[in-house]
């Protein structure tokens, strides 16, 4: 049965009344535990660098867009992995400045201890947006200090090299890279001008032009073809009527024929205009039949000739020449039609040549662009990631200053002998109620009517107190004073100590 609250102050006291010794020894042990706690606890001693993060070199403006300077995000986070890593923790721990000549010797296993050493001694910790502290507690003050000032050696090393480190692995990558499509070009370039050498053809914009330059000359010679044909037509029709030979019969069988002409004229004038053809060589002849018969007035011929005594007739032989030549023009226009009609053949299976390697021609066109795109834009990184090499290796960018190197601690850090002896002294006073009253929580016995009546039920009548006799009161005076001389001389003694051991007398 739980005691009720507001009776657990008064039963604690009346506890420690009743048990006064048990109350002592507690508030010695724990007073005394705690002061002995004091004297063995492990003080340390804290050093710290304060490292400085300058990025803002007037270097990175500078150079802006031509070169990349190296960037850290989360650089406590940084610092901590970098400085955690196992070849920095065992470059420290072979450090001879730290652990003495010969240090570099040491076998494995002393190296692993002093690797967890200094893991659990350090930490690191952000300090506003452009600083964190690289801090190391040691037992030994001086090892402290001597730790944390190469801790913050190390870590600007560590970052630097590798600053350096990874700009020169990117140059070395680009470089790589394009050397590799450097060479991957010329093969292409060499490919296709193999493809060109072995495929003359052209291109198949010129071969559709000169296919069409080919036709446009075809439907010209086909058309002059035509023309022809209609004017051998027409000669042949006009060398149809007219004779081969004719008798000297004057003018007037001169007349005949210029009448016979003209009415020819006539009849092709309400068709053609007189630029046609067939009309400007009627014109022609009619003007040659007008000298003729001229001239034969001139002469005075107005007989016939004897009977078998004709001659050529100028007309018929000068048609006949015309036709002749025609059909001449005719056979070379066929000449012509059929080489034209050769070369577009000959066009044709070009064409269809060049379809066939359009595709290969195509492939090629387009690996050699997409290289020389990617080497081009490999060119440009590369003279970036050259100029970032050359950034860090002068220490520009991106950099780690120390800010305020570390300082011999003259204090130890944390909980020192004097917060022990106060809280000895306050936990001592303190223990005796506690734990009475955690054993007054737990005790089945009843010691309140609120017990009977609350959690059993049963009615409690009259409560009757506590009655001591005379001689239990003079007993327990005596054991009271006892114990408060005891208690006295033991606070006496803790405090003796305490200040002693806190001027540095023991």
């Amino acid at each position: 049965m739980a005691l009720p609250i507001s009776k657990l102050p008064q039963e604690i006291l009346r506890e420690v009344r009743t048990h006064k010794w048990i109350a002592f020894f507690l508030f010695a042990f724990i007073s005394f535990a705690v002061l002995a706690a004091g004297f063995l606890w492990p003080y340390k001693y804290e050093s710290q660098v304060i490292i400085l993060v300058d990025d803002t070199n007037i270097i990175g403006e500078l150079m802006q867009g031509s070169a990349v300077t190296t960037k850290i995000n989360e650089r406590a986070s940084v610092a901590r992995e970098t400085l955690w890593k196992r070849e920095v923790m065992e470059r420290l721990a072979r450090d001879e400045d730290l652990y003495g000549e010969g240090a570099a010797e040491a076998d494995d296993g002393v190296i692993n201890g002093r690797v967890a050493e200094l893991r659990s001694g350090f930490d690191v910790r952000p300090r506003g947006e452009s600083y964190f502290t690289i801090i190391y507690s040691a037992e030994s003050p001086l090892r402290a200090f001597r730790t944390a000032q190469r801790l913050g050696q190390v870590f600007i090393e560590e970052s630097s090299g590798r600053k350096r480190a990874e700009s020169r692995a990117a140059y070395d990558f680009i470089d790589k890279q394009v050397k590799s499509y450097e060479s991957q070009l010329a093969e292409v370039e060499g490919d296709l001008k193999q493809f060109l050498s072995d495929n003359d053809d052209g291109t198949e914009g010129a071969a559709n032009s000169r296919m069409a330059n080919l036709r446009s000359q075809l439907e010209l010679a086909q058309m002059e073809k035509a023309e022809l044909q209609s004017r051998a037509q027409s000669l042949e029709d006009q060398l149809n009527g007219v004779s081969p030979s004719f008798s000297q019969g004057g003018p007037n069988a001169y007349e005949k024929r210029i009448q016979s002409m003209q009415e020819q004229l006539d009849t092709l004038r309400l068709q053609y205009h007189d630029t046609y053809p067939d009309i400007v060589i009627l014109k022609e002849q009619l003007a040659e039949l007008r000298k003729q018969r001229d001239a034969a007035m001139a002469n005075g011929e107005t007989a016939a000739e004897s009977e078998g005594g004709g001659t050529a007739n100028p007309l018929y032989q000068e048609l006949r020449g015309a036709l002749v030549n025609t059909n001449a023009d005719i056979e070379t226009i066929n000449t012509r039609i059929q080489s034209i009609e050769q070369l577009m053949a000959s066009q044709s299976e070009r064409m269809e040549r060049i379809q066939a390697n359009k595709a290969q021609y195509s492939d090629l066109t387009r690996d050699m662009e997409v290289n020389k795109q990617i080497y081009d834009d490999l060119l440009k990184r590369r003279e970036r990631a050259r100029v970032s090499m050359h950034l860090d290796i002068e220490g520009q960018g991106l950099n780690y200053r120390i800010s305020e190197s570390a300082q011999f601690p003259s204090e130890p850090s944390g909980l020192q002998f004097p917060m022990f002896a106060a809280a000895g002294i306050l936990l001592g006073l303190v223990a005796p109620f506690g734990a009475f009253g955690g054993l007054l929580q737990i005790d089945p016995r009843v010691r309140a009517r609120q017990q009977l009546e609350g959690d059993i039920g049963l009615p409690v009548l009259v409560e009757l107190p506590r009655v001591r006799t005379p001689f239990e009161k003079r007993r327990e005076r005596r054991l009271t004073v006892a114990v408060l001389v005891c208690a006295a001389i033991a606070a006496v003694v803790y405090i003796a100590i305490a200040v002693s051991a806190s001027l540095g007398v023991i």
